[in-house]
Order: structure tokens, then C-alpha cells, then sequence
């Protein structure tokens, strides 16, 4: 068990070293010589993020995890987070003001209905009349 588990992480290794194109061929070939393993090897795909791009890298927020693998050169480490910390501040900033300017978008579109609304209720309706209104119609003379 030991050794097939050992198997398993070097052939992981192996194809995490030459992207997901070895990825993608590792599963079709599997599909055609036994079908469940190729959908087995989906599943872990799936599951694993290896078919995933760089933009699921994202939180759900939109702001990238704070797991960053330090450099070494601590100097270097403190710029590159300030610089993601400054980044994200102007997203959130950028985020606020969209959401300001749709704010005022749909109060100025609701203003003028309001406007077009009292206008058409100021000014009276020539196809109608009061008779018509009440349901009588005029008898004639």
C-alpha cells in the first residue's frame, strides 16, 4: 500500500511539473483504456483545483488569500503585502464609488417616471369622459 501511495505522489508530482496539458492527456488516456479511471482522474481534477485558472485564485470577495510563500528577503516579502494591501483598498474604494454612481443612476431614473407619472395626472384625458368613467353611457336625444 505504501509503495502505490508512494507511486501516486510521484506520478502527481510528475504531472504538476508539466501543467495541465499532461494533466488533460493523462485523463483522456485513461478514458480510453478504462473509462472509470479517466473519470476518476476528472473528479480529482475537479476536486483538487488542477483544472482551475489563475482567476479562482480569487476569494469570493474578489481579494486574493493572504497565504503568500515567503521569499526569503523579508524586505521584498513587506513591499510585495503593502502593495496587495494598497491594491485591495482600491478595489474596495473602486467597488463603493460603482456602487454609489449606480445608486444615483437609478434615482435619477426613478425621479423622472415620478415626474412623467404627475404629469400625466395633470394633464387631463381627452378619450374618456366623466359619463364613460361612471359606466353610463350618453342616451341620445
Amino acid at each position: 500500500m505504501h509503495s502505490v501511495s508512494r507511486w501516486f505522489g510521484e506520478a502527481q508530482a510528475w504531472l504538476d511539473a508539466r501543467g495541465k496539458g499532461a494533466w488533460i492527456a493523462a485523463m483522456v488516456i485513461a478514458f480510453i483504456l478504462f473509462w472509470p479511471i479517466g473519470l476518476a482522474l476528472l473528479f480529482y481534477m475537479i476536486w483538487s483545483n488542477r483544472m482551475s485558472c489563475s482567476a479562482r485564485k480569487w476569494s469570493h470577495t474578489g481579494t486574493r488569500f493572504r497565504h503568500h510563500k515567503s521569499t526569503g528577503n523579508t524586505v521584498f516579502d513587506a513591499y510585495r503585502d503593502e502593495t496587495l494591501r494598497r491594491l485591495e483598498d482600491e478595489q474596495s474604494q473602486f467597488q463603493e464609488f460603482l456602487e454609489r454612481l449606480r445608486k444615483a443612476k437609478d434615482q435619477s431614473e426613478f425621479d423622472q417616471f415620478m415626474d412623467d407619472r404627475a404629469r400625466r395626472k395633470d394633464t387631463p384625458s381627452t378619450d374618456t369622459s366623466e359619463d364613460d368613467i361612471g359606466g353610463a353611457a350618453p342616451q341620445p336625444a
